[in-house]
């Protein structure tokens, strides 16, 4: 898909964007193009019109999301194929851009040859709306993308069915009800990131290995939850509940008075992890009914 669109007042009026000069130029595609296609900001693609991140902003995105050697990134709207080579070339992950305008994907493919990143670096021409295509982003551990708010909206489904603790980082706009965990700001550009969080809601039974039992009833909305626990036929809605990528934790007050808190690991229909109490954690599993 083509990248970026045109939404400055500023550059509607001149017809230019003026970018910060980058300390680490040399870490990303020229963005006037090659010898071979010069593509121009504001140009007209599928959806969106082409306007590329600037540098600062991309390593902050990557740094916001904590990218590393161990994930697989997708860009979603690759353009010239800066998010992904910077992805991989400082940060080490491998990496996999989408692009729909096939001249722009050739482009990103040079670029990764020049950049020294090839076998890293993967440029597929495509749709990020074609069914295939998003079975193979949905394989990332960490998404970036720079679409108008509502491509992202028909794109939230799809990625809050990604596997839990997925990191999603936005360039300028929002996932609508779904509200960030954190937000930032780089030379007046706004980025917003996610972390697809595990389903939780529903009735589960917890148990720990002395013996303790308990009934949990979770609410959710994305990342947000609220719940009560039962326990020895009292309820009382739990205190400070959270959801974050497969982790689960709240606090409550137990039978006896005390306060007590589980902190538990998230997978599918079960979860395990401990029951802490004072300085004592014993281990503590559920299950959903």
């Amino acid at each position: 898909m083509d990248r970026r669109r045109f939404v400055m007042t500023l550059a509607a009026a001149s017809g230019t964007l003026a970018f910060p000069l980058s300390a680490h130029a040399q870490d990303f595609p020229n963005p006037a193009g090659d010898e071979l296609y010069k593509p121009s900001v504001g140009q007209a693609g599928k959806d969106v019109i082409w306007v590329p991140t600037p540098d600062a902003l991309v390593r902050r995105m990557l740094e916001v999301a904590k990218v590393g050697e161990q994930d697989l990134v997708f860009d979603l709207g690759a353009g010239d194929g800066k998010i992904a080579i910077a992805a991989a070339k400082l940060f080490n992950a491998r990496a996999a851009g989408i692009e729909y305008n096939p001249e722009m994907a050739s482009l990103a493919r040079r670029n990764v040859d020049r950049a020294g990143m090839k076998g890293k670096v993967e440029i597929i021409t495509g749709d990020i709306f074609d069914p295939k295509l998003q079975e193979r982003f949905m394989q990332a551990n960490v998404i970036t993308m720079y679409l108008l708010p509502d491509l992202n909206l028909r794109l939230r489904p799809t990625l809050l069915k990604m596997r839990p603790g997925t990191r999603v980082v936005s360039h300028a706009f929002h996932m609508g009800e779904w509200e960030p965990d954190d937000t930032f700001t780089v030379d007046g550009r706004e980025g917003y990131f996610w972390m697809v969080p595990a389903n939780v809601a529903g009735r589960w039974t917890l148990k720990d290995d002395n013996g303790w039992e308990g009934s949990v009833d979770l609410t959710q909305r994305f990342q947000r939850v609220g719940g009560t626990m039962s326990i020895k036929g009292k309820t009382q809605p739990l205190l400070g509940p959270y959801v974050s990528g497969d982790v689960l934790g709240f606090t409550f007050v137990d039978a006896d008075g005390s306060v007590r808190s589980v902190r538990a690991n998230v997978r599918g229909e079960a979860l395990d992890g401990g029951l802490h109490f004072a300085r004592m954690v014993t281990t503590v599993k559920g299950q959903r009914r």
